[in-house]
């Protein structure tokens, strides 16, 4: 991003939009990184407003100290050498004896305790920090192609740090991704630093506030990854090659689709959904899928639509087998022609060329890959959507040919977990918030910063339920939050999984919410989005008519209009 591109981006911050104010800590003059970093968050949240608020020149371990207290959103941490210790900048004069360097090193200690001991606070806003990305003056004994004790010693220590506050939970920047971006050799504007005390290059400071804002506010991961197979999962024509014939492997040239099938393994142990969408004989693909040197297991895939027809057909039959959007997919295939099909039939599709022929284009796909599927925490229900998607499939197809549904719920043995305590360590509630978008009250998003300021306001309430019955576990599937005031309810965000769909837990929910708190009435802030249908006739079936904001249901009329519920309800206490 240009400067004058920034500027721009800021005056399109629309002047009514909710503020985003973010704490950025420094000990140099923050100047055009300051700018970059409301812009870059600025595109990342084009309805809010958002605004960078810098600490005292000099003074970066006071800056960091004071983030608990700035009433920011989020906070982005900035360290530079010369912040730990002068002599480690260009504008200090005098120190670089060779006596002195351990005094040096004992400085920077110090001043990283510090350091360490505030980004440790509980209370912070969430925390992105970029380690130093200068360079360390010549102030060694040694001469520059040689690493020396002094920078060797300086690397460690704050590697140590970062290893440890990530732990924690601060967001630390990828220096191999930030020199990907930012050749290290570019970063340092010498004349700015010396005249201004701002150290970086404009390209430098434009990528180090990119990082910051992918950080601090993140895309949401894709849900699904549908796999071509010839030429993609693997090297060659099934149809031709044959089972044996297909490769992946150094013998054959065909290491890059080795490596594009352990990525897939790992992306499917996270709880990313895998299908395939292939053109081909589907009892030839299932010989193949069932090969021992297979690094992908057959198992992680479902389903798997092998045929001959068009893939836009099994695309859309694999997207109504998963029940999720389409904005949240992505399509690999060796084609460019299958691409453009599957992406004019459906334009949310994220359509990604696999580059046969070329050995670096594929090993760069697979970053991209990791970064469009990547999530910071893998959460118990990661583990568990594959099986549940399959037992979902199978269940419905039962419940179908069950001529009573309450029959069927009645004889599922299922249990509703309610957990009514309020804690933002655990990540599972804000992402059903931020990436559900079926039944979803209003669509509303929220940062880690917002989510904890709202459970932790006079009368906020959280409910997580999590499911299981006979037929196997889905984990914490839905999640309410919202005030509690004088007997009603005010629901602000109430979002489920698709995984829960018939099951009645919605139901639950409000039951269990109504028990709780006693309340009359129940105030829902809905607004309809273009795919919150299930949740609207959800509200439209309970009040007996279409939801409109601050639709209101009284807890006489819920308990008339509720079916039966079949489910054990217990409440989960903790210690």
């Amino acid at each position: 991003m240009k400067l004058l591109e920034a500027l721009q981006a800021l005056k399109k911050a629309p002047a009514d939009g909710e503020p985003f104010v973010v704490a950025l800590a420094c000990g140099f003059e923050p100047l055009h990184l300051e700018t970059f970093l409301a812009a870059h968050l600025q595109r990342a949240m084009p309805a809010r407003r958002v605004a960078v608020r810098a600490g005292l020149y000099g003074d970066l371990a006071g800056n960091v100290a004071r983030l608990a207290h700035a009433g920011a959103a989020a906070a982005a941490v900035a360290i530079e050498w010369a912040d730990l210790d002068p002599r480690l900048g260009l504008r200090n004069r005098g120190g670089w004896d060779p006596a002195g360097l351990p005094h040096v090193l004992e400085s920077v200690r110090m001043r990283l305790s510090q350091i360490e001991a505030a980004l440790s606070d509980a209370a912070l806003p969430p925390v992105a920090l970029c380690l130093p990305t200068l360079p360390l003056p010549p102030a060694d004994c040694v001469p520059g192609w040689q690493a020396g004790h002094l920078a060797l010693e300086l690397h460690a220590l704050v590697a140590g740090i970062a290893a440890r506050v990530a732990r924690g939970g601060v967001r630390v920047v990828d220096a191999q991704r930030l020199a990907e971006v930012s050749p290290p050799a570019q970063r340092l504007d010498v004349r700015a630093e010396l005249r201004s005390g701002f150290p970086y290059a404009l390209p430098h400071a434009s990528a180090v506030a990119e990082l910051f804002a992918r950080l601090l506010c993140p895309p949401a991961p894709k849900k699904g990854l549908i796999t071509d197979l010839d030429d993609t999962l693997w090297r060659g024509i099934l149809g031709e090659a044959g089972v044996a014939g297909v490769a992946w492997d150094l013998d054959h040239h065909s290491q890059t689709h080795a490596l594009y099938q352990q990525l897939l393994h790992s992306l499917a142990a996270a709880g990313v959904l895998l299908a395939v969408a292939s053109k081909n004989d589907p009892d030839l693909v299932e010989q193949a899928l069932a090969r021992e040197d297979l690094l992908l297991p057959r198992d992680c895939l479902f389903p798997v639509e092998a045929n001959w027809g068009q893939k836009s057909a099994s695309v859309a039959r694999i997207l109504r087998q998963w029940n999720i959007g389409a904005d949240s997919v992505v399509f690999v295939d060796d084609s460019p022609m299958e691409l453009a099909e599957v992406k004019a039939a459906h334009p949310g599709v994220e359509c990604v060329l696999y580059p046969t022929e070329d050995d670096a284009a594929a090993v760069a796909l697979l970053s991209r890959l990791r970064d469009l599927f990547g999530k910071e925490t893998i959460t118990e229900e990661d583990g568990l959507r594959l099986a549940s998607l399959r037992r979902h499939a199978a269940i419905s197809d039962l419940a179908f040919r069950v001529s009573d549904l309450n029959d069927f719920l009645r004889q599922a043995e299922a249990e509703l977990a309610v957990d009514f305590r309020k804690e933002p360590s655990d990540p599972r509630a804000l992402e059903l918030v931020n990436k559900t978008n079926q039944f979803n009250l209003n669509g509303v998003r929220l940062t880690e910063g917002e989510w904890r300021a709202r459970l932790v306001r006079p009368g906020a309430f959280l409910l997580v339920a999590g499911y299981r019955d006979k037929y196997g576990p889905l984990g914490k599937i839905a999640a309410v939050a919202g005030r509690a005031e004088e007997g009603v309810l005010r629901i602000e965000t109430w979002v489920m999984s698709c995984r829960a769909f018939g099951r009645r837990i919605e139901h639950g929910c409000l039951a269990a919410l109504f028990e709780r708190f006693g309340a009359a009435e129940a105030i829902f802030d809905f607004q309809p989005t273009p795919r919150n249908g299930p949740l609207q006739a959800f509200l439209g079936e309970l009040l007996g008519a279409p939801p409109g904001p601050a639709a209101r249901l009284t807890r006489e009329r819920f308990a008339q209009a509720c079916p039966p519920l079949f489910h054990r309800v217990r409440e989960v206490t903790h210690d």
